[in-house]
């Protein structure tokens, strides 16, 4: 993998570093084509972020209600102007971080939603039809709801505040649920808020913008389309394209169309992609120059060598996504949640037709029109996810926070802003308490409801491009065992080495329940000898004794030349003289090269990755996590009565 390259290389430079293959392996798996390892990284930094931002809501509404509350409102209403030559640019702080940095917010909405579709369980229309109607259901239900409640009043034009879901205090309630939240769940969760958020963007561009300038909107659709052409000419570098980003946004923002707009639209266009095997080697081959000469210049171009190797998605996400999560959304917040709570603000809101219909539309509507276009959805579209699950995951959606915030503000001011606030707290909060509640409650269904909902769920998107054949694959264990779990590796890679004991102990462990399959992925460029032990396997396959040899190589990792090989071919008992002709000849390169291309067509670019029952494992590959993930899938596949 990546990685694993990339410690090598450092043990290369730092010989302290091979003492690290002696502690417990954790490392993840490498660079994936799929959703599951970009969403992975996403939640783990949204369950983070809740945190974060829990805390600078409760700090705005400390402060507003404190002695020094006053300072609350005159601090965001401080203005900044930036002035050059006679152009004059001012807005106050609130403005500042609500038009300005949110922007950055959405460019990452924008970067998740394209990567969705790219690799991603967008990438297969039919499959994603379902979360997407859902959410659908999730955007027109709670807008009708406060509708309801507010018709023919002034107050009906913030039926927009209800309709958006928070990611990160709804994947925050998900990190709490736990193990009782099983990972098709959050991926359902997502699928669903990616599409909300470009709904809740499509309202905030269409119906909460004011007077628009044609001038100032045409030039920045001129200024789009030179982002276009900057991309179409190859321009990787980030500089012009924030230069030109920059003066999208100063369009918009002079055009009445609220800024942020340009940041999710900027996003969709960072397309995502696996690296490629070629330029990870031509990174690896820059990296071995500047090793060999350590010059400003090699140290410029392996840089880049090794930058330009990730897609320009991944690039922008890993530079950008925690400024959001951890400093920008938080001091939105900040800016945003400050209101007077006393108990004539508190009666007050429990009257007002503006907070009762953002309660009853977030918590009510979201899962009412969730649950509802799910079932509608159903009579064509495959289900992801049985039912008591996907009810829990529709009343967690009932949390609003950002973007409802964002559309309060931009539509109302005073008191009506104040209540629209009260009511979006009271909202998100009994939303998230609620969805606790229901996949606590899940967990104490009795099996004869949860098994059958199990077997009329679509069995998840498989990842492993090439299907396990029993003629041709190397396997061990039981042909009709109901979890196959299937190795990409290199017989000189530490980390191989590393893991191969924990396959050992888990098919001791598992018995009937598993079977290995082990797929050469010889990593030529950075381990000399892997393409040789590679074939030098295949060769001892030819005589019977392909694991024996396998074995034998993974516990002798720094022994692989022509010499040590014949060697362990005489130990096996093999015909030394026809393994090393065949060897000399290279008679089983193609059989190297059949697995070499299911990797690819798989997105695998590194070793060891592993796939599970035809999907890719993400995190560590240590014995307890990996005997976790295999223990659920043997209960899942024998739940649905399915062969692996």
């Amino acid at each position: 993998m990546i990685e694993a390259s990339s410690n090598e290389q450092k043990a290369a430079v730092d010989p302290d570093l091979e003492g690290r293959s002696e502690r417990p392996f954790t490392e993840r798996t490498a660079w994936v084509r799929n959703l599951a390892a970009p969403i992975r990284e996403f939640i783990a930094t949204e369950n983070a972020s809740a945190v974060v931002l829990l805390a600078a809501t409760l700090a705005a509404l400390l402060w507003a209600n404190s002695p020094w509350g006053s300072t609350y409102d005159e601090l965001w209403s401080t203005e900044l102007s930036f002035r050059l030559g006679g152009a004059d640019l001012s807005l106050d702080l609130r403005q500042w971080v609500n038009d300005g940095l949110m922007a950055f917010f959405f460019l990452v909405a924008g970067l998740e939603i394209r990567r969705e579709f790219d690799m991603g369980e967008l990438r297969e229309r039919r499959r994603v039809a379902t979360p997407v109607l859902a959410a659908v259901g999730g955007l027109v239900a709670p807008a009708l709801i406060y509708l309801a409640f507010n018709a023919g009043e002034p107050t009906a034009r913030g039926w927009g505040i209800p309709i958006g879901t928070d990611t990160a205090f709804a994947l925050g309630v998900l990190a709490l649920v736990g193990r009782r939240c099983p990972a098709r769940i959050r991926v359902f969760l997502l699928t669903l808020v990616i599409v909300d958020d470009v709904g809740a963007l499509t309202v905030v561009a269409l119906a909460y913008t004011g007077h628009v300038s044609p001038i100032a909107l045409l030039l920045a659709v001129v200024l789009f389309g030179v982002v276009l052409a900057l991309r179409r000419a190859g321009v990787r570098h980030g500089v012009p394209y924030f230069i030109v980003g920059l003066g999208v946004w100063l369009s918009m923002l002079a055009s009445g169309v609220h800024p942020t707009i340009a940041g999710v639209a900027l996003g969709l266009l960072a397309t995502a992609h696996p690296p490629a095997r070629e330029d990870l080697q031509r990174a690896g081959a820059l990296w071995r120059l500047f090793r060999e000469q350590p010059t400003p210049e090699l140290a410029r171009s392996a840089s880049r060598g090794v930058t330009v190797a990730i897609s320009p998605n991944e690039r922008l996400q890993h530079l950008f996504h925690p400024w959001t999560s951890f400093v920008i959304v938080p001091l939105f917040a900040l800016a945003n949640a400050g209101v007077e709570i006393s108990g004539e603000a508190l009666s007050g809101a429990a009257s007002s037709p503006i907070a009762l219909g953002i309660v009853f539309g977030l918590v009510g509507g979201k899962a009412i029109g969730i649950i509802g276009a799910t079932w509608l959805a159903t009579r064509r579209f495959p289900r992801t996810l049985p039912w008591p699950p996907l009810v829990g995951a529709a009343t967690v959606a009932g949390i609003g926070f950002t973007v409802s915030l964002l559309i309060a503000d931009i539509t109302f001011q005073g008191q009506d802003l104040e209540e629209a606030k009260l009511g979006i707290f009271a909202a998100s909060t009994l939303a998230g308490s609620l969805g606790w509640l229901v996949f606590r409650a899940i967990e104490h269904l009795p099996r004869r409801v949860v098994a059958p909902e199990r077997t009329r769920v679509a069995e998840p998107l498989v990842d492993l491009a090439d299907p396990v054949d029993p003629g041709l694959d190397h396997l061990r264990g039981p042909d009709d065992a109901p979890v196959t779990l299937v190795q990409y590796g290199d017989f000189e890679c530490p980390h191989c080495g590393q893991a191969e004991p924990v396959i050992r102990q888990l098919l001791a462990k598992f018995g009937t329940e598993l079977r290995f399959v082990f797929r050469h992925l010889p990593l030529a460029d950075v381990h000399e000898h892997a393409q040789l032990g590679a074939e030098a396997a295949e060769a001892a396959h030819a005589q019977g004794s392909f694991w024996e040899m396998h074995d034998l190589m993974f516990a002798h990792q720094d022994a692989l030349d022509p010499d040590d090989l014949s060697r362990y071919a005489a130990e096996l008992g093999l015909d030394v003289e026809r393994f090393s002709e065949e060897l000399r000849t290279r008679k089983h390169a193609p059989r190297i090269a059949r697995d070499v291309e299911s990797a690819d067509q798989s997105g695998v670019v590194g070793t060891p990755t592993f796939f599970i029952n035809g999907r890719r494992h993400y995190g560590p590959y240590d014995l307890d996590t990996l005997a976790g993930r295999v223990e659920r899938e043997a209960r899942e596949t024998i739940a649905r009565g399915r062969p692996a």
